[in-house]
């Protein structure tokens, strides 16, 4: 019945329609902008509404075709097969190229009707400019995803089964990885929005910053669970035995967020002190760029990686002819009305905006070192014919040591003053981190090997260090003591936000010093050999047959003792799916979130009686993934605090004076 009623047919239709709302929304809240007329500024909302509306309609009906097997839809029939899991099934809409654009579309209509429910307090104009500038995005993708990847596309003749999805989108990390690394991605749309909406209007202010940070905040907590969701589907999926490869379509989703941090930090320059106005809206500009941009490489051929969707010139072409229009119209239109926007504040080196523009310098560098070695190959490859390879080598000596010095300042940065600062109050402030950073400097030059692990070690204490040095000053933690749980109680949640987040950076930095000092072998082992890894004794129990629900497989068992004691039982094994006829890894891992038993099982040789283990023991490797957990936590939480979302404080209540000390007065100013 419900396949009846949301028919391919609907959802092409309700794409279509989606695709006219959006035009609409684009020119006519545009036009009531530049005559002022209040009517055709009031329409954005409700053409965002409906552009919302159809394209949910659009999702639901190819969900349900695959959902009930309709493999008379070729998007289906490529992607989904009758034994597949129901969960893969719903999920496998968005693991290939026509879903996953189908997805990006909604997630971009979503930020519209976002911006219409949550933006009632901005200016008409400047809504009305924002909603429409979303529109036109929006419209574009659509066009795209009708012409060239439309996903209800008719199979004929409809075949009674399916060729099923890649075996290795089968998992769950990736089943839901990709929407949220889209509501990143996409979420980006509404600063860049913002900023093509205030280079019309010829005016950035404090208010502007204000209305951007929220979105910023968003969009930034979503990539950064994202990018961490697909670094640990690698993980524990491709069987590599690492967190990060440079991958380039890794790159791609790497640098919107370095650029998408800048801007989260410049931002709030702008709200403070109203300085860094055209830098920022730069920023918002590039940040949205560089995430069409990793849409057009993926899809386009021009990089090849085992992320890729599609290897498809004529989709590379039309997303190419779309960022044409996108990026060079917003950047024309920078060049031509930036002039405009007024010089804000001034403010010495040393201050609290001064640090802010060493971490927008540090961590666009970085960026543009990174977008360097990823596209450098294809440019090479286009120009001279040449197949040149850029890999991790190049990215650790180059981007590493820029990292360095922004590790070094993000613990310091939070505990200076706006406008102008001093150096002893802030020595005095750092004490205590700076002394916990040298220990560990010290220990770690006595048991690590090598300097950067060290010094990442050493990094990673220091900044999270500074993060509590941060809420301890904010808090007046030398206080009554009874009193401290309500002086938290009324910090505010941005700040403490801030402070987790800066904290889980430092957790990662300690993840990455610790997987440095993995210890890994690859061996030939028979039932009953006992293999020594990182101090502990791997013993193979024996491999036998499994059969699973659209796969067979060969599971080993892998008994674990440190010293005596039996530590951990693994079961790495080996699917074989039928309707693919490929075979994939399914690494075994157990932790304790202080390191990993990683094992990976490989070929059998059946004349010797062999088989091939790899096995690794990886220090520290889930503070990686759970530092980036904190990150996106922190962000979270600072979006939980209402002045960041409406820019207003919280509705006066009743408190103790005894309890504003100081350090909180300037807590809540800030």
């Amino acid at each position: 019945m419900l396949s009846a009623i949301l028919s391919p047919e609907l959802g092409r239709f309700a794409l279509a329609l989606s695709c006219c709302l959006a035009s609409m929304q684009f020119a006519l809240p545009l036009l009531g902008a530049a005559r002022r007329r209040p009517g055709l500024m009031r329409s954005a909302s409700g053409f965002a509404a409906a552009q919302l509306l159809a394209l949910v309609v659009a999702f639901a009906c190819l969900v349900v075709a695959a959902a009930t097997d309709d493999f008379s839809v070729a998007n289906v029939a490529e992607n989904s097969a009758v034994l597949k899991p129901m969960l893969y099934k719903i999920t496998g809409v968005w693991g290939n190229h026509e879903g996953s654009t189908l997805l990006w579309c909604l997630i971009l209509a979503a930020c519209g009707g976002a911006v219409a429910a949550f933006g009632r307090g901005l200016p008409d104009a400047l809504r009305a400019r924002v909603i429409a500038v979303l529109g036109g995005t929006a419209a574009g993708f659509e066009l795209f995803c009708l012409f060239t990847s439309d996903p209800f596309d008719r199979a004929w003749p409809a075949p009674p089964d399916g060729q099923g999805m890649n075996p290795l989108l089968q998992d769950p990390g990736l089943a839901f990885h990709p929407p949220i690394l889209y509501a990143g991605y996409v979420g980006f749309a509404v600063p860049f929005a913002f900023a093509v909406a205030a280079l019309l209007e010829g005016r950035v202010d404090a208010a502007w910053g204000r209305w951007v940070r929220p979105w910023t905040v968003a969009a930034w907590s979503f990539l950064s669970a994202g990018i961490a969701l697909g670094s640990w589907w690698s993980y524990y999926v491709l069987g590599w035995g690492g967190y990060w490869f440079w991958d380039p379509v890794e790159n791609a989703s790497l640098l919107p967020w370095l650029c998408g941090t800048a801007l989260l930090h410049s931002a709030i320059v702008v709200e403070k002190r109203e300085a860094l106005k055209i830098w920022t809206v730069l920023l918002a500009i590039a940040t949205f760029s560089l995430s069409l941009s990793g849409t057009f490489l993926v899809r386009s051929g021009i990089l090849n990686s085992v992320h890729s969707f599609a290897n498809d010139p004529a989709r590379g072409v039309f997303i190419l002819m779309l960022l044409a229009l996108v990026i060079g119209g917003s950047l024309a239109l920078f060049a031509w009305r930036a002039p405009v926007l007024a010089a804000g504040g001034l403010f010495a080196p040393f201050s609290r905006e001064g640090s802010l523009v060493l971490n927008n310098v540090l961590l666009c560098s970085v960026a543009a070192v990174v977008l360097t070695g990823t596209m450098y190959p294809p440019f090479m490859s286009l120009l001279r014919g040449q197949a040149i390879s850029v890999g991790a080598p190049f990215f650790n000596e180059t981007a590493v040591p820029l990292a360095v010095p922004l590790l070094a300042a993000m613990a310091a940065g939070p505990l200076l003053p706006w406008k102008r600062a001093r150096m002893r109050p802030l020595l005095r402030r750092l004490r205590v981190p700076g002394a916990l950073a040298a220990a560990v400097l010290a220990l770690g030059a006595w048991g690590l090997q090598g300097v950067m692990p060290v010094l990442a070690a050493a990094l990673g204490v220091w900044v999270i260090c500074g993060a509590v040095a941060d809420i301890a000053g904010r808090v007046g933690w030398r206080r009554d003591p009874r009193t401290l749980p309500r002086r938290l109680r009324l910090l505010p949640r941005a700040a403490l936000g801030a402070a987790l987040a800066h904290a889980g950076a430092g957790v990662s930095v300690l993840g990455l010093a610790g997987m440095s000092q993995a210890s890994h072998r690859i061996v030939e082992a028979r039932p009953g050999d006992s293999i020594t890894v990182g101090g502990d004794r791997w013993v193979l129990r024996g491999v036998a047959d499994v059969a699973g629900p659209n796969y067979d497989a060969r599971v080993a068992t892998l008994d674990v003792y440190r010293g005596h004691r039996l530590v951990a039982v693994l079961h790495p094994s080996r699917r074989h799916f039928p309707a693919q006829d490929q075979t994939t890894g399914e690494v075994a891992i157990h932790t304790n979130l202080i390191s990993d038993l990683y094992a990976v099982l490989g070929d059998e040789h059946p004349e010797r009686g062999t088989v091939v283990l790899r096995l690794h023991r990886n220090p520290l490797a889930p503070w990686i993934w759970l530092g980036a957990l904190l990150m996106a936590l922190g962000g979270a939480l600072s979006l939980s605090d209402r002045r960041i979302r409406v820019g207003a404080p919280t509705p006066a209540r009743s408190r103790s004076r005894e309890l504003r000390t100081p350090a909180l007065e300037a807590a809540a100013a800030e």
